[in-house]
Parts: structure tokens; C-alpha cells; sequence
């Protein structure tokens, strides 16, 4: 059975072997530090995001999701962010990705957010499962990305 499981919860070792595993998916050879930085800190902080979170099958990672204050675009007026949603090759087309975001979607209304924002390149994915085009957005190297918005008081009950 796969679960999903916030690191805030979770023994040294299992946050370390997520760090390893969210830095693999998202990561360049030099930004295991921000990873680990960022990841550490949401451990300890008092405030409600961000949160990171990994789906299991049994011991092993099988996907992940996060809720972030920002998805490193430049609309830093809407928050908060779905972000790093991957799931495991082996593990697609078993509705894993779903399960991730209304985790998050629900992690997301829990904290009082009433609408929750992601950033992608990917076409006909998002809008199959609620969410609504909303913007551009652009990154610091000069990338840009959709944005998609999500109305949190509609889509969790």
C-alpha cells in the first residue's frame, strides 16, 4: 500500500534519504545545499509552509509533492505552491500524481488558503484534474511558465 508521508514526522535518516531523493529529481550537480537548506528548515519552523512530502511503497520513494511559499517564479504575489510533484516512472498511471496534489490541496485548505498556484511547461495534464490557467510567470534565467491556480473551498470537502 502507498502512503504519503510529511518529513516533518520522520526519523534523521528517512529526511536525509528524501533531501537525496527531491535533489535527484529537481536538482543540478550544485544545488544539493539549497535542497538540503530548505528542506532542514521547513522541519523546524514554526510557520505552516513550506512542507515537503514523499509517497511510500513500503520503504521505498516512490513520489513527492510540496507546499511552498513560492515555486522560484516571479509572482511572488500569489502563494501558496504545489511544487516538485513527480512520481515514479514504474508508478504512473496508478493515479499517484492525483493523490499527491489533493494532499496537498488538502495540507493547503487545513492552513486556511483558499486558492493554491502551480507553475509547469506540461500541456493537458493539470487541467484534468480541476486546475485553471491563470498566468505567465518567469524565471531568473530567463525561462517562463505557465501558471495555473486552483480554488481550494470548491475541490476539498
Amino acid at each position: 500500500m502507498i502512503t504519503i508521508e510529511q518529513l516533518q514526522d520522520q526519523s534523521r535518516e528517512f529526511i536525509d534519504r528524501a533531501i537525496q531523493y527531491y535533489w535527484s529529481q529537481w536538482g543540478t550537480g550544485q544545488n544539493l545545499a539549497f535542497y538540503r537548506d530548505c528542506i532542514d528548515h521547513s522541519l523546524t519552523s514554526e510557520v505552516d509552509v513550506p512542507k515537503f512530502y514523499v509517497a511510500l511503497d513500503g520503504e521505498k520513494f516512490v513520489g513527492m509533492c510540496a507546499l511552498l511559499r513560492n515555486d522560484l517564479i516571479s509572482r511572488q504575489d500569489l502563494y501558496p505552491w504545489l511544487a516538485c510533484l513527480f512520481v515514479d516512472p514504474a508508478y504512473r498511471g496508478q493515479q499517484l500524481g492525483s493523490r499527491l496534489m489533493e494532499h496537498v490541496q488538502r495540507e493547503a485548505a487545513a492552513r486556511g488558503y483558499r486558492e493554491l498556484y502551480l507553475s509547469t511547461t506540461l500541456n493537458d495534464y493539470y487541467e484534468r484534474y480541476g486546475w485553471i490557467y491563470a498566468a505567465i510567470g518567469y524565471y531568473s534565467y530567463g525561462g517562463k511558465s505557465k501558471i495555473y491556480k486552483k480554488c481550494l473551498i470548491d475541490s476539498i470537502d
